[in-house]
Formats: structure tokens, sequence, C-alpha cells
């Protein structure tokens, strides 16, 4: 992790000098600077994680400052010194955002012991609310199963989650990137800190500067305001980008200047930001061939791949798929609010049958439908379907078929029954696919899980 940061701000050189050398024995790394506008600019480059702030500066006091320094951040701890303190003025730099207010000369020792106060407090919240979080979902484990495979990825894995060096996690699509990623954070030097994912292979490359680095206001039409980039929000936490291998090479030495120089601008901006990031990135595409075919950078991926992790297809590791099945039943019977799901023996045998393609998500697919469609709390073979060549010699009877147009125009139903006939019809042309079904409805796939437990379509048939 980065020492701590602090920033100075006062217009005598001598107390400059005394609080940078002070502090910087005390292992922090110390911004010095003498004016509000010096202070702004240090502050949204150098992110500090606290500041000391005179009160009376060359082009204001502190009192200008204070407001404009939360508004960028209200979680950094300011502290007031002033050569002239009175109680009214004490309370009026507590009113616009400081956290201590001292009279010079300052004991040197008693502002350390405040600052490290006010930063252990700081990280204690963000302790509680990364619990808290954290808590609110279950998490997922990476390493479910018994496989000679996934035993494999869990040593070496456990072995590297205390590195806060870039890691590159390589797998099929469904695999379960995402998953292994979110636990190496979990179990990471910055676990209490932000998460931040990014998907590359979803966006233009100005999306993906925008969305990335942030831009200022008029950097392009429509930049009718600031917005900061993702790598802002994982400040000191871990940045997911996924799918990798589709960045668009125009961006690919700006993330190298982040991972070497940990300095970045946002779109429109002629200053460098500085920020402290722990990467980990995944793809399901060849990097060493993409190096070869000149549409990735050489120097990034080995800058990316030092520590290197492969995640297994379901193919090969068969023997886990009992144990997959079982958890991913117990999360679809919580998302859609129903008790413990048994599975027979003959549909553990079709699923392990089966070659998997789509891998993990593919087989979450599968069971979520056989779930949806299924009599009563039993998923049996029939109530599987598989949508590649390859399934297993077991397959489901055919769908009903859907209720025809006219039907669904029937003046005498409800418009309860209309609603239900034209859900399960969607729900069958998407092969029980919840997550298609809910995009070619326009709702959100939570909004459609409700809808399918007010209707009747799940507990119905439990």
């Amino acid at each position: 992790m980065a020492p701590r940061r602090l920033l100075v701000v006062d217009d005598d050189p001598s107390g400059r000098f005394a609080l940078r050398e002070y502090f910087a024995l005390r292992g922090y790394e110390v911004d010095d600077v003498d004016s509000l506008r010096a202070a702004l600019e240090s502050f949204q480059s150098a992110r500090p994680d606290a500041a000391v702030l005179d009160y009376a500066l060359p082009d204001g006091t502190a009192l200008d400052l204070l407001p404009r320094l939360r508004s960028l951040d209200p979680t950094v701890p300011l502290v007031v010194l002033t050569g002239h303190g009175s109680i009214d003025l004490a309370v009026q730099a507590v009113k616009e955002g400081a956290e201590h207010f001292f009279t010079k000369p300052v004991e040197l020792a008693t502002l350390a012991v405040v600052i490290e106060r006010l930063l252990d407090q700081q990280r204690q919240r963000q302790r509680v609310l990364a619990g808290k979080t954290r808590e609110a979902r279950r998490a997922i484990d990476p390493f479910l199963g018994t496989s000679p495979a996934v035993r494999r990825l869990a040593e070496e894995a456990t072995r590297v989650q205390a590195s806060d060096s870039p890691m590159l996690i390589q797998g099929e699509t469904g695999t379960g990137k995402g998953v292994l990623a979110a636990w190496l954070h979990r179990h990471g030097p910055r676990a209490e800190e932000a998460f931040v994912d990014l998907n590359c292979a979803t966006l233009s490359k100005e999306l993906l500067e925008s969305e990335l680095f942030g831009h200022e206001k008029g950097a392009f039409t429509g930049a009718v305001a600031a917005k900061p980039g993702l790598l802002e929000v994982a400040h000191r936490g871990t940045l997911f980008l996924d799918e990798l291998g589709d960045m668009d090479p125009a961006v690919q030495p700006k993330l190298l200047k982040v991972l070497e120089e940990k300095r970045y601008r946002r779109l429109g901006e002629v200053r460098d930001r500085q920020v402290d990031v722990r990467l980990i990135a995944a793809t399901h595409q060849d990097l060493a061939a993409l190096v070869g075919s000149r549409t990735f950078r050489q120097d990034l991926f080995y800058r990316i791949a030092a520590i290197p992790l492969v995640v297994p297809p379901v193919r090969e590791r068969a023997e886990d798929i009992p144990l997959l099945a079982r958890d991913l039943l117990d999360r679809i019977a919580a998302d859609l609010g129903r008790g413990r799901l048994d599975i027979t023996s003959a549909a553990l045998a079709a699923l392990g049958a089966y070659s998997w393609p789509g891998n993990i998500r593919e087989l979450r697919n599968v069971l979520e439908r056989a779930v949806l469609l299924c009599r009563d709390r039993t998923i049996d073979a029939g109530d599987l379907r598989f949508l590649h060549a390859g399934a297993p010699a077991v397959l489901p009877p055919p769908p009903a078929p859907a209720a025809p147009a006219a039907e669904l125009h029937d003046t005498s139903m409800t418009l309860e029954e209309v609603e239900r006939r034209h859900i399960v019809a969607v729900l069958e042309e998407e092969d029980g696919r919840v997550e298609a079904a809910a995009r070619r409805l326009g709702v959100p796939r939570s909004s459609l899980y409700k809808r399918l437990r007010v209707l009747g379509l799940v507990g119905s048939r439990s």
C-alpha cells in the first residue's frame, strides 16, 4: 500500500519546511503549497489522505478553501492553523468542514497525534461500510469443487493473493473470471477499499477513455460537466478490467502509464493526476497471439502478465458439476423467493454428460429455466434443456405451444392473465433464460423475478 499523503498549505516557507520534514520522518508523503489555487490543484491531482491549512493565505483564507475541498472529497480530514485564534473563528471553521482547529505555534507532536487519530477514524468508517457491503451479498466461492484443476487454481491464487502487482486472469467465456477477481480483492491488501469493474469489450475507444479516465467539461461534444473516471473511483482499491484483449490499441499506452507511473489525465486535461490502484485484468483471448498480430502492446502484456492465473473450463472439472449445480440452485431459489430445491441423480448425470461450451454461465441458465418450468420442487432430467450440439441423450420434452395471438387478445381475459401468458411465451422462446427474456420485455432482471412470483409462475409449481 502507498504511504499516507499529507497536503500542507501555508505561505510561510519556514512553516511549510518544518511540517514537511517532521511528517516525512513519520512516513508521510508531503505536498506543500503556498496558496488557495495551488492547494486546489494539489488536492485534485495528489489525492491526500489529510490536509493542514494555514488560515491566512495570499489569495484568501481557509474559510474560502474548506467548502471547496469538502465538495471534492468529503472524507479527507482537514485541520486549520492560525496565528490569530478565536472561539468565533474556530466555530466558523468547523461549520465549513474543518475537523480540528489549532492556534500557532502548534506542537508538531500534538498535531501528528490528532491527524493520525483522524485517519484511524476515517479508516474505521471505511471498514464498517465495506463490511456491511460484503455482508449484504453472499460471496461466490471461485474454488467450489474437488477437481485437480480447481485445487491447483486455489493453491496458485492463495499464494499470490497478498501481492499488489498486476494480475492477469485467463479462461474461456463463462468460467468465472470475474468471480476470481472479486475473491482476490476480498483476500488482498486492499480488501477494505473499493472494487471497481469495467468491461472493455462493450465500449468504443471514446467511451472507454471517458469511463476509465474521466473527462473535463467541454472535452468533447456533450461533455457539459466534468466527470471522474473509474480510476478515481477505484483509488486505493482494485480496478478489474474484464475482456482486456478487446481494449482499443489507442487506449493501451495510457493504461501502461497508469501501471508504470501511477499517473493519468482526464480527457481534455493538461495536467497529470496521481492514482493508486491494484489492477486485475481478465480475458478469454490469447494475449500472446494478439501481441504477435500487433493488436496488443507487448510492453503492456508483460506488465500485466506478471502474475497469470488460468480458470479451467467446466469440461475439465466435470466431477465438480454436482457441487456447482447445488450452489447455483440455492442462489436461484433465493432470487425467486423459493425454498430449497432438489435435483435427481438422472438430472445430475445429464448435466455431467454435457460439454458446457458456455461453462458456468450456461449451467446457471439451464438450471434457471428448469426451476422456472418444473412442476414441483425437484429438478429431473426432463426439466433440462441444452442449447448447443453435443447435448446428452436424455432431453426434455418439447415445450407446450405458446398461446396464439388471437387468444392473447381475448377480451374476456383479465390484464393479469394476458401478462402471465405473454411472459410465459417470451420465456419459452428464450429457452427459459430470464436475463434474455427481461431484455425482450424491457424490464430489469430483478423486476421480472418479482413479476414471476406475483403472477404465480414459480410459486404455483412449488
